[in-house]
């Protein structure tokens, strides 16, 4: 996009004092709807935007950066609005032309839609955008032979692999051609069965094909695989019942919109949550299942660091809706994000009231609990939810390891360690566990040997985690190899600058290899970074008088258990 500022720098130099007060407040709205954006205040955004519009109406950086947040806002109808402005400077703005091929989509105008998807077909993420949406609106005409053939253009790229057989499967499903629909569902599980509407879907298709033990299978495998979900949860409490399935998808237009949902999905991650946003605000629009989107929208929101617009989207859940529990222990966890602890804490014990079976709310509460520094509290839901599990397995070592730091950070070494050993003993190669178990005996000066195996290993498993790099660095530093300390801990400070214990750290180990000034440098920059009381103390007690002579050297196997060594 073409930067704004730099014409209107130009013109405030030769304009008249009435153009000068005009283009300033064009230019500071727009500059503030930049820094708004920045911090994905898109409400704040659109505000700026508009009002600079309404001073310059024909500029199409404002417009089209305008049409982009009313999208990521959700507000369709201004986006639909703008959009149709935007393609008249830019004919193939590829979310302009997905905007206005879906409102023709909306209103039955397919072929007017297919034109505008057609627009919008370039660069891979828009070429699976405009062929899964485009194969939906020959599906809406009933044409499944043309909708078929529009999915086999997706063959020029395998990684549109699952993207084919699932949609293949809804259409086919949709049209009434049984046959075809299960040779593409059972690809598309085949590939891509851990996914829930993957299965979902299957298990669907086959429960109102009279196929009721293979959907139940379907379910409970889906189930085994680790993590509860209510909405499979739902679907085989249903199925017990003898009451039929649904159809999965049961419009033409809620099918575009499940292929904006497979696509906002993909999308949600660092790199492309802006977009994926736009895609599950359109999902959200189109689709008739609108728990699940709103769901979706609110996880994206959520990743985006939005918590306040994320706890907007998952308070739009039905209460009668199976993703409901879900979206109040997310709101619970975005409340505490917030620093509203009280209102989360509050919100997650109502939760359990109602479903003290609930493992995955019990965690959930203890680490709220455990990250407002409440650990006995956390403890006690740590024993509630290990009390819910009958013999613990892999995907339980996240417990033991939470409840191993609450057990350390009330002292009570012997349980955390007995914790931290059980987590390992789950998860052998869990970085997070090898590092926290690693570092607390280096920092003990027990089992020295033991403990920076651990954190060696965590290192391999995790290079650039400051975090764990510090704990080998400190390890050097406990065995008084102080140049082998400096140079994991200058690396750990690289790794995680502003971290108060590193700094200290680093700080130590410069002034055990006589370069004091610069240990005095990095005790006043972990003194800066707003340290626990207790690390103050101690902080400003080495930046008065130093660190002490070292005292004779006592092997660990003598002195074990005698306590932390802090330098």
């Amino acid at each position: 996009m073409k930067p704004v500022y730099l014409p209107l720098f130009f013109a405030l130099c030769f304009a008249t004092p009435e153009a000068v007060a005009r283009q300033s407040s064009l230019s500071g709205n727009f500059l503030a709807s930049r820094s708004a954006a920045l911090l994905r205040d898109n409400k704040a955004a659109a505000s700026y935007l508009d009002a600079a519009l309404k001073l310059d109406p024909g500029n199409p950086n404002i417009i089209e950066r305008l049409f982009q947040i009313e999208l990521a806002n959700g507000n369709i109808a201004a986006a639909e609005k703008l959009a149709t402005d935007v393609i008249a400077f830019n004919s193939q703005q590829r979310m302009a032309r997905t905007v206005l091929g879906l409102r023709e989509f909306a209103n039955r105008r397919y072929d007017s839609a297919r034109e505008n998807f057609a627009e919008a077909n370039y660069t891979p993420a828009g070429e699976l955008t405009s062929t899964l949406l485009a194969a939906w609106s020959y599906a809406g005409e009933g044409s499944l032979n043309a909708a078929l053939t529009e999915l086999d253009k997706l063959d020029a790229n395998e990684s549109f692999a699952n993207f084919k057989s699932f949609h293949t499967a809804m259409i086919a499903d949709y049209l009434g051609s049984m046959v075809r629909a299960d040779v593409a569902y059972k690809k598309a599980y085949q590939d891509a069965g851990s996914s829930l509407r993957v299965a979902q879907a299957y298990g669907s298709f086959l429960e109102r094909n009279k196929r009721s033990d293979e959907a139940r299978k379907v379910y409970e495998t889906f189930l085994a695989g680790g993590d509860r979900d209510n909405l499979i949860e739902g679907s085989l409490k249903r199925l017990l019942k003898g009451e039929m399935a649904k159809p999965f998808i049961d419009t033409p237009t809620s099918g575009a919109g499940e292929a904006l949902f497979s696509l906002a999905a993909a999308m949600n991650d660092d790199q492309s949550i802006d977009v994926a946003l736009l895609f599950a605000q359109l999902a959200h629009t189109y689709s008739s299942d609108k728990s699940v989107m709103l769901t979706l929208l609110g996880d994206i929101l959520t990743t985006s660091k939005t918590f306040e617009a994320a706890n907007e989207a998952y308070e739009k859940i039905p209460a009668t809706s199976e993703l409901r529990m879900h979206a109040d222990t997310e709101i619970a966890v975005n409340l505490q994000r917030l620093e509203r602890d009280k209102e989360s804490v509050d919100r997650l014990r109502k939760i359990v009231e109602k479903e003290p079976g609930n493992y995955g709310v019990w965690v959930t509460l203890g680490n709220v609990l455990r990250s407002t520094d409440q650990f006995a509290k956390a403890t006690e839901s740590y024993d509630a939810a290990l009390k819910l599990v009958a013999k613990p397995d892999r995907t339980h070592w996240t417990l033991f390891y939470f409840r191993g730091i609450a057990h350390e950070r009330q002292k009570q070494w012997s349980m955390a360690e007995a914790d931290f050993r059980k987590a390992l003993e789950l998860a052998p190669d869990e970085p997070s566990v090898l590092n926290y178990l690693g570092y607390s005996l280096i920092d003990r000066n027990e089992k020295l040997d033991e403990s920076i195996a651990m954190v060696k290993k965590a290192v391999e498993l995790k290079p650039n985690d400051g975090y764990i790099v510090d704990s080998l660095g400190w390890a050097y530093f406990q065995l008084r190899d102080f140049a082998a300390a400096v140079e994991q801990l200058e690396r750990a400070v690289d790794l995680k600058a502003g971290d108060p214990i590193i700094s200290e750290h680093l700080g130590d180990a410069y002034w055990r290899v006589d370069r004091k000034l610069e240990a005095k440098f990095q005790w006043q920059h972990a003194k800066d970074n707003k340290p626990e009381p207790e690390d103050l103390k101690r902080i400003e007690g080495k930046l008065k008088d130093g660190l002490p002579d070292l005292p004779p050297l006592v092997k660990p196997a003598d002195n074990a258990g005698t306590g932390s060594n802090n330098g």
